[in-house]
């Protein structure tokens, strides 16, 4: 088996979000409004899919159609390590990031897709088959909301089945005072024993979030997401070490070392390596081994749960899947059969690769013209 072609488009849609009448532009926060979709065909009929986010689509989309095609063109799809060390040697030797890690990301899973189809195994069985189920915790928690509603939309995900929730934090013009309230709003509205997390998405300085944390360290938070700007892993293990909630972080780190880095540094207690983003399902599956060499649990976070649901149930210590309302939406779009959260847990589908089935009407009708 060969890969003979890589074709890679640029998508947009919107999103129904809970409480807010009509539709949202994107998929979250003003940004996300772009994804990447990405096709890599064999020369057996095999076909391969993978998604990423908003980061650069376009020049994601150049780079794999002009640089990645002509280095593994005529490669075998299952000999994945080789495939790295081609990308390595011949487009990134220096191991720079962003649309490098994208798009080997895109490629990557892919790839995995290809060799689930071919093995007739689901990649979460390719690489460990650790469960067949996960628990999910839910992104509802959109800073569109005021406080009213935000305790409104956590009631009405309580009532869809979920004991664990995530809301957005440092991006509210009241600064971390108003984060505080939001999360004790929160809190009252669910009450006790149910699981809170918290996200920054980088936003906060090293005081803020101190502030914040010492503001709602009573509330009983599972985690604090990516609190500060540039995953600075010198600050967050300070913070680590000045806070009792515990931190996670990785998402959207663009390979193994960055993510080692978090873990060299003791800057997290929860390593969240997204497939989507890192360099696909193998540069993931290594940080995994990483965290669980320090004993770190793997989470996800940074969206995407139709993929990242494989990293999770394939690895010993994966524990927890996002289930983003928003990317949700657009996976669901995109692939009519694929699996939801039923009483907070999820199922992973007993088909092989991803066992994503591409909704061909949809993939046409979210398409961007090219610029």
């Amino acid at each position: 088996m060969r890969i003979k072609d890589i074709r890679a488009s640029v998508h947009t849609t919107s999103i129904e979000v809970p409480l807010l009448s009509g539709k949202v532009a994107g998929y979250g926060r003003a940004e996300q409004r772009e994804f990447v979709f990405c096709e890599v065909e064999t020369d057996e009929g095999v076909t391969g899919v993978a998604l990423t986010g908003h980061f650069l689509a376009r020049s994601v989309v150049a780079a794999l159609e002009r640089h990645f095609l002509p280095a593994v063109l005529d490669l075998d799809p299952r000999e994945i390590e080789a495939v790295h060390q081609r990308i390595w040697r011949a487009l990134n030797p220096r191991a720079m990031t962003g649309v490098v890690s994208s798009a080997l990301s895109l490629l990557d899973i892919a790839l995995w897709d290809i060799a689930g189809q071919h093995a007739g195994r689901s990649v979460a069985g390719l690489l460990g088959g650790a469960r067949t189920e996960l628990p999910a915790y839910v992104t509802f928690g959109f800073p569109q909301y005021d406080r009213d509603q935000l305790a409104e939309a956590a009631r009405l995900q309580r009532a869809a089945g979920f004991s664990a929730l995530k809301l957005v934090v440092g991006v509210d013009e009241g600064g971390w005072r108003e984060d505080a309230a939001r999360v004790r709003t929160v809190r009252e509205a669910v009450g006790d024993g149910v699981d809170i997390m918290i996200d920054a998405n980088y936003l906060l300085s090293p005081t803020d979030a101190k502030l914040l944390c010492r503001a709602v360290e009573d509330c009983d938070l599972t985690w604090f997401e990516e609190p500060l700007h540039q995953n600075d892993a010198r600050a967050m293990a300070d913070l680590r070490a000045h806070t009792r909630i515990p931190l996670a972080a990785g998402q959207m780190e663009g390979h193994r070392w960055r993510l080692r880095e978090l873990v060299d540094h003791q800057a997290v207690d929860i390593l969240q390596p997204n497939a989507c983003y890192c360099g696909g399902f193998t540069e993931a599956r290594k940080a995994a081994h990483l965290a669980q060499i320090y004993n770190l649990p793997v989470a996800h976070g940074g969206g995407w749960p139709l993929v990242n649901m494989h990293t999770l149930a394939g690895l010993m210590n994966g524990w927890i899947l996002e289930w983003h309302l928003g990317m949700a939406q657009v996976g669901a779009l995109l692939f009519p059969d694929s699996p939801r959260p039923h009483g907070g847990r999820l199922t992973i589908p007993d088909k092989p690769g991803l066992g994503l089935s591409v909704d061909r009407d949809a993939l046409r009708d979210t398409l961007l013209p090219d610029m």
